[in-house]
């Protein structure tokens, strides 16, 4: 979840909070562009990428997205212009975006930590934008009243003001910790020999390559907003971040 043979630099994963850098473009072609050093976030577990903007001389390139491949390829708008290797940029993330899915995928943690410590099933699957987002559950029977509590549980973990720690760790390492793995199956590749992890002090533990923010309370009230039956006992929770 850490290990690539990128030669861009990712700044967020050292500093979830930086949204403006100065870098050096590598490469451009229909594939995108390649920077040696980045803070978008080029998505992956559930979680989109960053959209933003390069600057350099004068002009804007809109960034849309950014993606994984044998670089890490920042995706231009259709039509803007494009730097050439070797300009200097200024790279800016859009922060209400990026605020956004880290408060969600820090509220999704908190859900699946809560739902594991009270319920002890695991994850089948996932999905968020800017807000809203979905957990899926291996839960065969919904309990009564599930619904209401499992929001009271997730907002008392809110109040709490957990901090969230980001740590890396050899791989042999971070598979003795317990419940590493929240998922249904082992989503690690078996290449990657640094394991990330995020750690909701006291309530969740797991690998993941995403961005959060810096604590529960930096998340906002967690509305369980619906409930749905996918079959197989497997239940999605919807959940809404609100202020």
């Amino acid at each position: 979840m850490t290990d690539t043979q990128w030669r861009t630099h990712r700044l967020e994963l050292d500093d979830q909070t930086l949204r403006e850098w100065d870098a050096t473009v590598l490469a451009v072609g229909e594939d995108g562009i390649v920077l040696d050093r980045s803070a978008f976030y080029p998505g992956g577990g559930g979680q989109p990428p960053d959209e933003g903007v390069l600057l350099w001389g004068g002009v804007q390139t809109r960034i849309a997205g950014a993606r994984k491949g044998d670089e890490l390829y920042l995706i231009p708008a259709e039509g803007d212009p494009l730097p050439s290797p070797g300009v200097k940029v200024r790279g800016a993330v859009e922060d209400a975006r990026r605020t956004a899915l880290m408060r969600t995928h820090s509220g999704l943690h908190v859900l699946c930590g809560v739902v594991f410590r009270d319920y002890h099933v695991p994850v089948t699957g996932g999905n968020m934008e800017p807000l809203v987002a979905r957990m899926d559950f291996d839960l065969p029977e919904l309990p009564e009243g599930f619904k209401d509590a499992v929001e009271a549980a997730c907002n008392a973990e809110v109040s709490a003001d957990r901090r969230i720690d980001i740590s890396v760790l050899p791989r042999a390492q971070a598979f003795e910790l317990p419940d590493i793995i929240r998922t249904a199956t082992n989503l690690v590749p078996e290449d990657v020999e640094n394991v990330r992890i995020v750690d909701i002090v006291g309530l969740d533990q797991q690998a993941d390559g995403g961005t959060h923010v810096a604590s529960t309370s930096q998340i906002g009230k967690i509305e369980v907003a619906k409930i749905e039956n996918k079959g197989r006992g497997f239940r999605r929770v919807r959940i809404r971040i609100v202020d």
